[in-house]
């Protein structure tokens, strides 16, 4: 174990990143759009844990609950909570879309701690995706809704009338950034935690320090089921904010 955590000259032969990358299910050919890769596969058992959870774990409806239920019925209640205290009430008719966000990121995240698994969010193309579709729907919505009046949210009513149009450039930048801020900080954290849990795990193969790796594994992995949560959550409650800009410009 020793010798294999060490390179060829000596240093350890650690490479954190290489679970990070993207290869093909089927062959070793050039990856294309349409190619099937372990991205696809991982994404699509998250979908399968979503349903397996809220649709078929719940489709009893017992009075009782299992316990399946009872975790179906408590993620339920904790993002409509969320979309409710955050987004109003009038928000709650696009609680669907966050609950799907929300289950979605999550299962992506957990799945991922699973040993030789892959982290589907530690992805800049699949954050990037989810990210871009939140900007694009509340920005449509908030037209749709307001109209014109949406431009309202770029225009500091509060501030001296010559510091406004200044204001107005610092708001559409930042509103334009969103996306970019959305995604890059779902996968960063997503990807450092791995990153820092496989470094660990290849200190652990020399004796020396194997029991030191060991103990700070476990508290980093720990730590990164905790993570995992926040991340989603972060993720959502940003997806919820936004919703409210949309809906109310002005406020």
């Amino acid at each position: 174990m020793a010798e294999e955590a060490h390179g060829s000259e000596g240093g350890l032969a650690i490479h954190p990143m290489d679970q990070f990358k993207v290869t093909p299910l089927f062959g070793d050919g050039p990856i294309h759009w349409y190619t099937v890769t372990n991205v696809t596969l991982w994404m699509g058992i998250a979908v399968l844990c979503v349903i397996g959870l809220l649709v078929l774990g719940s489709r009893g409806r017992a009075v009782v609950p299992s316990r399946i239920q009872s975790v179906a019925e408590l993620m339920y209640g904790f993002v409509h909570k969320m979309v409710e205290d955050v987004a109003g009430k009038d928000a709650v008719r696009y609680f669907p879309y966050i609950m799907t966000l929300f289950s979605f990121i999550v299962f992506s995240n957990m799945l991922g701690l699973i040993p030789l698994s892959f982290t589907t969010t530690t992805h800049i193309a699949v954050t990037a995706v989810l990210a871009m579709l939140v900007f694009v729907s509340v920005t449509v919505l908030g037209f749709v809704k307001n109209g014109t009046k949406f431009l309202g949210l770029f225009w500091i009513t509060s501030a001296p009338l010559p510091m406004r149009p200044v204001l107005a450039i610092i708001e559409l930048i930042s509103y334009f950034v969103r996306p970019v801020s959305h995604s890059i900080r779902l996968a960063g954290n997503m990807m450092a935690g791995h990153a820092v849990v496989k470094v660990f795990a290849g200190f652990a193969a020399i004796t020396v320090i194997s029991p030191v790796s060991v103990l700070a594994i476990t508290a980093m992995y720990g730590l990164e089921l905790l993570v995992a949560f926040i991340q989603a959550y972060v993720f959502t409650i940003l997806t919820c904010v936004y919703l409210k800009d949309a809906l109310h410009p002005s406020h």
